[in-house]
């Protein structure tokens, strides 16, 4: 009895072990990736790389992915260091021509811990030149607006956002790469998601995608015509 016990405790510690490992959810996406064909030279193939935003992109408007190119790579509550870590999985190997990057909300409300802008800008940093470097054009999406988190409260993220918001801006001016304003045409007065836009205050709903889809299609437009340009 004991064996079997101690069996038992050794196959759960690598099961938990396993799990702890795979930080960035590398298994997430792995058997999508894999069914997916090669990207074609005609094909306008685009990733879009994030947290729950993006994740509650497709869930909540199918429509906007169904029947374009896009791939959607975003994973609930991660942070700019999760997916710089999936990046070459999730985005490299999938050769698309552009990949639409909207992150770093979650490392502000410290999911994974602290996180300094500085932090932040680094991993977004890494993100974008590993792209570039395999000439894949990259659009930047400003954090969206959140006044306060409802999974961790009194923060203040408002103006850690903004400031985010315009090192990316400036950061994108430097590195050639499409800078997709989504923040200016959501936030409110108190530089937050108004209720109109989102349930919590931080995650879109019907009407704040309805705001930031024809943002991200006029952006991956311009970042396609670079594509081609470059070719």
């Amino acid at each position: 009895m004991r064996k079997l016990f101690l069996a038992l405790v050794f196959i759960m510690s690598g099961i938990l072990l396993a799990e702890a490992q795979d930080w960035a959810n590398l298994e997430r996406f792995r058997e999508d990736n894999a069914k997916l064909g090669s990207a074609k030279t005609c094909d306008d193939r685009v990733v879009f790389m994030g947290n729950s935003i993006t994740q509650g992109w497709k869930e909540k408007v199918p429509e906007f992915f169904e029947g374009r190119p896009y791939i959607n790579r975003g994973i609930s509550g991660q942070t700019t260091p999760q997916m710089l870590l999936r990046f070459r999985q999730d985005v490299l190997k999938l050769w698309p021509k552009v990949v639409v990057i909207l992150a770093g909300t979650n490392d502000i409300a410290g999911n994974t811990g602290p996180s300094t802008l500085e932090m932040i800008e680094d991993n977004i940093h890494s993100m974008t030149e590993l792209a570039q470097a395999h000439g894949i054009q990259v659009v930047l999406c400003s954090v969206l607006p959140a006044y306060d988190y409802p999974w961790r409260p009194g923060l203040e993220p408002a103006p850690k956002i903004v400031e985010l918001n315009k090192r990316i801006k400036q950061y994108a001016g430097t590195r050639g790469a499409v800078y997709c304003d989504f923040f200016s045409a959501m936030a409110d007065e108190r530089d937050g998601l108004p209720e109109e836009l989102s349930e919590d205050g931080v995650h879109p709903n019907k009407e704040g995608y309805a705001i930031m889809g024809p943002l991200v299609e006029n952006a991956i437009a311009r970042a396609l015509l670079m594509w081609k340009e470059f070719k």
